[in-house]
């Protein structure tokens, strides 16, 4: 395990710098601008990532639907059930194709009617920070607290009243480098902030940060692979097992 006072700072860095990029970059998503169609944009391919489905095929299917021009409420209104049941398949994204095309129908949908289909007005009319994720989650059947998650995490710094809990990979990993001690998702969102507080990489933002702990959490942590892991000289479940 590594020791020495700069040894949380180093963590920091190596972590952004190798697994940190923002999901929002990799896919040229603009979401820093707050322009409603950028932010929808990201909510679609968090709608897509947040099924238990490799990145790579959301990544894809994201990119079918971004080369059709379906990447507003309107336009999925208009490509319709079959539409969309072709594009996710497209995509490869054949195992949850039906269930989708029929979620984002409601979403497109739900948004319309309640929101005049701006995504900001609905963080406008939220109250707090979980009134924001109670009211994205009446969107649509089937929305749950990972895509929430995914969506709102790296829009920290364009909305106010976002700040997602992080989630279960997110606080595996976290415990596992010794950046936070519990599985309180609370207690570890405050623990997240005070460490990058503290350590914060220039050039870099807590959604990167957080991003990274994600890519760590699920690459590594959770299928055990302690033995290849870049992180396994700093963490503590390694340490244990030397």
């Amino acid at each position: 395990m590594l020791v020495g006072g700069n040894v949380m700072k180093k963590l920091a860095r190596m972590l952004v710098e190798n697994f940190g990029a923002r999901y929002t970059d990799l896919l040229g998503i603009r979401v820093e601008t707050g322009d409603d169609r950028e932010i929808f944009k990201w909510f679609l391919a968090s709608i897509l990532f947040g099924a238990p489905i490799r990145t790579e095929t959301a990544i894809k299917t994201y990119k079918c639907f971004e080369e059709g021009g379906v990447l507003s409420p309107s336009k999925i209104l208009e490509t319709g059930w079959d539409g969309l049941v072709e594009i996710l398949d497209e995509g490869g994204y054949t195992r949850y194709d039906f269930k989708t095309a029929t979620k984002l129908l409601e979403i497109a949908k739900s948004l319309q009617e309640k929101y005049n289909g701006s995504l900001n007005l609905l963080h406008k009319k939220a109250v707090n920070s979980r009134d924001l994720e109670e009211r994205i989650k009446n969107l649509a059947k089937g929305i749950g607290d990972a895509t929430v998650s995914i969506f709102l995490r790296e829009l920290r710094t364009v909305w106010a009243k976002a700040d997602p809990k992080p989630t279960s990979l997110v606080i595996l990993s976290a415990k596992n480098l010794g950046i936070v001690k519990g599985d309180n998702p609370d207690v570890a969102l405050q623990e997240l902030k005070v460490f990058w507080e503290k350590n914060a990489v220039k050039g870099y933002c807590f959604a990167n940060f957080e991003t990274a702990l994600l890519r760590v959490g699920k690459n590594y942590c959770r299928k055990e692979k302690c033995d290849v892991c870049p992180f396994r000289v700093c963490c503590l479940k390694f340490s244990k097992q030397a």
